[in-house]
């Protein structure tokens, strides 16, 4: 069925937009080495950064899904980024522990408001394709994945305080999106084109989609586990930053050739939970390579994670919006939101964690995840499965 004119050009920019809101997600855990080599902070206080990031965003963004099921607020996506920016570059020049705490708790509020508003246009721009809605999650670990390339040169010659530059991107992105914002109502409400499941969506599946935001907290907390420590992990065993940076940017980009093939498989198959069964059981040795493996070698189990962790991303995002047909904004927030943010609620515990015994320890510890994942994983299937049987 031909899509309306325009939709693609309407994915193209919401794709551009969420590679530079993601960037300021990136950024978090790529200052934190610079962070806590500049000020002395411990592993915990470390955590603590995480938490910071993730829990203002965590409670905040079911609401703004909440609010996207009810109005038109396209508006939330370019403030969103400008916010997300703004926390950044702030996190940098400020003097203390709870100034740096603050500005990347006000990041973190930026990035819960993005999403759920982003995500709503992404679906109805994608019209059901799971591989069209892969490429919107893609172009997020995309940004992700640049946030240390730019991040690290930039802190390293000119300082913390230049995190005020990283401000640019934002701004520039902020007044490509506002221009478009009227064009994105059509994207509001369902089409005459779209499928009739879109038209009419079934009832909505909350027994189903509160096991889908288990099995989503679990995989955060691998998410965000490595993100706050492999990069510390790595500087230890190789005696270089760069080495910490490089880990940073491989977990992106494998991340983000995870995310596609989740998406085109997904298209193929139609089993995502499958997929997301043998993802789950392919992150373990993975985690365990990067922790047994020796110096720079241990970049090989970083990319096995990578793929592994991320291969289910946008799966999730998409059963969440299948299971709750009637409230995507909701469960865009919840999936993208709460969710996945858990995993930063859980940070100061393993600092803590890798302060009483080691890192690897601490890091061997989250595949206890995937691990948990299972038993959840076999109380779920395709929402089209069980509309069948029903």
């Amino acid at each position: 069925m031909r899509q309306p004119r325009g939709r693609a050009s309407d994915s193209s920019v919401l794709a551009v937009g969420h590679s530079v809101n993601d960037l300021y997600q990136g950024a978090v855990p790529a200052l934190l080495p610079f962070l806590a080599a500049a000020h002395g902070w411990t592993y915990l206080m470390v955590g603590g950064l995480t938490l910071a990031a993730t829990a203002l965003s965590a409670i905040t963004q079911p609401l703004f899904g909440w609010l996207t099921d009810r109005h038109h607020l396209a508006w939330l996506v370019p403030a969103g980024t400008t916010l997300a920016a703004v926390g950044i570059a702030l996190s940098g020049p400020a003097t203390s522990y709870a100034a740096t705490c603050a500005a990347l708790a006000v990041s973190g509020l930026g990035v819960a408001a993005y999403h759920p508003a982003a995500a709503r246009l992404a679906r109805a721009a994608a019209a059901g394709s799971h591989r069209a809605m892969s490429w919107f999650v893609f172009s997020g670990n995309l940004g992700v994945a640049v946030a240390p390339l730019l991040v690290a040169p930039i802190v390293a010659m000119a300082g913390l305080s230049a995190t005020l530059w990283l401000l640019a991107p934002a701004l520039v992105m902020a007044t490509v999106t506002v221009r478009l914002l009227p064009a994105t109502r059509r994207l509001s409400v369902p089409a005459a084109t779209l499928p009739a499941t879109v038209l009419s969506p079934p009832a909505d599946d909350w027994a189903a989609f509160r096991r889908l935001t288990a099995l989503v907290v679990l995989r955060s907390l691998v998410t965000y586990g490595l993100g706050t420590f492999v990069a510390l992990l790595l500087n230890e065993r190789t005696g270089t930053v760069i080495a910490g940076q490089a880990a940073l940017l491989l977990l992106a980009a494998t991340g983000a050739l995870g995310t596609i093939a989740g998406g085109v498989l997904a298209d193929r198959h139609r089993d995502r939970v499958r997929l997301i069964r043998n993802a789950n059981l392919c992150v373990v040795p993975g985690l365990l390579m990067i922790v047994v493996l020796p110096g720079w070698s241990g970049l090989l189990g970083v990319a096995v994670t990578g793929v592994s962790l991320y291969v289910p991303f946008s799966l999730h995002l998409t059963l969440g919006q299948d299971y709750l047909p009637g409230r995507v904004g909701t469960a865009s927030g919840l999936t993208l939101g709460l969710a996945v943010s858990a995993g930063g609620l859980a940070a100061p515990a393993l600092g803590a964690l890798a302060q009483a015994t080691s890192l690897p320890v601490a890091i061997a510890a989250l595949a206890l995840s995937p691990m948990a994942s299972l038993p959840v994983l076999r109380t779920m299937n395709e929402p089209a499965a069980r509309a069948a049987a029903t």
